[in-house]
């Protein structure tokens, strides 16, 4: 399972960076501007310093809710780099946009998705990625977890090559569920990330090691 992070933040970019097992990430413009990155060349050139840090694929989310302005910015987004990866909202339009881009090479992530017919027009459009946000569908008292579970039978029933990109992580439980389900990728804050690594076994266990290791002096 591919680690992706969900920030916009440079210093949490290169903090998971430095672990070794990222592989990507995602940010929309709500990252952003709690940031203050606004306007298209700040957040271009945002795209681009997160490109420098990580050599993997980066989410870059269209504004735009109708056909030519998806295209228009999509286009734009993808020439930034190569790993730029165009991030599209599951409505009518982000769907014909994805069929576009789709058939031109262009590498897409379904975004806002919270249904499996969602998930399966994504895929029928050819998404590279999509994006189920569990989290919310927890916090409105829905199956987050589920939802991943019927996009991993319903993609291996048809062999879709569509990733399933799981979203709003809220804790490191959530990583470990979607990793037993089969989700291909999951993206997350640092926190979730790096509470995978605690265990009071461990801290107890590397304390008592360290002890017996005083009497080697």
């Amino acid at each position: 399972m591919k680690f992706f992070i969900d920030t916009a933040h440079l210093d949490e970019i290169k903090e998971a960076a430095a672990l070794g097992i990222l592989d990507g990430v995602t940010t929309n413009p709500s990252l952003m501007a709690k940031l203050g990155i606004k306007g298209k060349d700040a957040v271009i050139n945002h795209y681009r310093a997160i490109c420098n840090i990580v050599n993997g694929a980066i989410s870059a989310e269209v504004i735009s809710t109708n056909y030519e302005g998806i295209i228009k910015e999509g286009e734009e987004l993808a020439k930034i780099h190569p790993n730029i990866v165009v991030k599209v909202p599951m409505i009518k339009e982000g769907i014909k946009a994805i069929k576009y881009f789709t058939e031109r090479g262009i590498k897409t992530n379904c975004t806002l998705v919270f249904s499996t017919g969602q998930a399966l027009l994504a895929a029928k459009a050819g998404a590279t990625y999509v994006s189920p946000f569990l989290g919310r569908l927890d916090d409105v008292s829905s199956d987050g977890l589920q939802l991943i579970g019927d996009m991993v039978q319903i993609y291996n029933n048809y062999l879709f090559e569509t990733q399933i990109l799981a979203a709003s992580i809220r804790h490191p439980m959530h990583i470990i569920e979607c990793a037993k389900m089969g989700a291909d990728v999951i993206t997350a804050p640092l926190s979730a990330i790096i509470a995978l690594f605690n265990h009071p076994l461990t801290d107890k266990g590397l304390e008592a090691f360290l002890k017996d290791a005083e009497k080697w002096k």
